[in-house]
């Protein structure tokens, strides 16, 4: 079983980390943040699906086509982790090592976008708050990790859900 968690789980942190690391240089200037987003998200559930492989080569070449949702669920949440922790690595070395303030970017970016709001004057000015206070909380490497690790492992949650629901059997087929 580890050698199935180590092996999708590296892969698909590899897949989600590069892809990452092609995209996020280009994030704020010819990607708008919103459209990262979803192309952040989109490259997760891309890179997650190896959660599907893995528990399905797993069944089938160590448990003789049987498999437990719970058995099935474990070895997704597994995987995730080991995905997860990659790419919670990958995102720590780049934010901290990069030229570029990814964090000052996207904070403007959040002014402009709740400036340009029809929101009342309070609400602006409240939420300009909460956002200068979140920058500077995320400047905290705990923090970064833990909103970092927050942005896939819900999705590795979602995909280890689903495919130990339609990978389980409990008889040979």
């Amino acid at each position: 079983m580890l050698r199935t968690i180590l092996t999708f789980g590296i892969i698909a942190g590899i897949i989600i980390s590069a892809l990452m690391l092609i995209t996020i240089p280009f994030v704020g200037e010819e990607i708008d943040f919103n459209a990262a987003e979803l192309l952040g998200y989109i490259s997760m559930i891309v890179a997650l699906s190896t959660i599907f492989i893995g528990i399905k080569n797993y069944r089938d070449k160590e448990m003789n086509g049987v498999i437990s949702f719970g058995k099935a669920f474990q070895l997704g949440l597994l995987i995730t982790l080991v995905a997860s922790t990659i790419y919670v690595t990958s995102w720590m070395i780049y934010i901290n090592t990069s030229d570029t303030d990814f964090t000052e970017s996207y904070t403007a970016y959040m002014k402009e976008e709740l400036e340009k709001s029809a929101e009342s004057e309070e609400m602006v000015d409240a939420r300009l708050a909460e956002i200068e206070n979140f920058s500077e909380m995320y400047k905290n490497p705990f923090i970064q990790i833990g909103f970092t690790f927050l942005e896939i492992f819900p999705v590795g949650l979602l995909v280890s859900l689903i495919a130990a629901t339609l990978l389980k059997r409990s008889t040979a087929a």
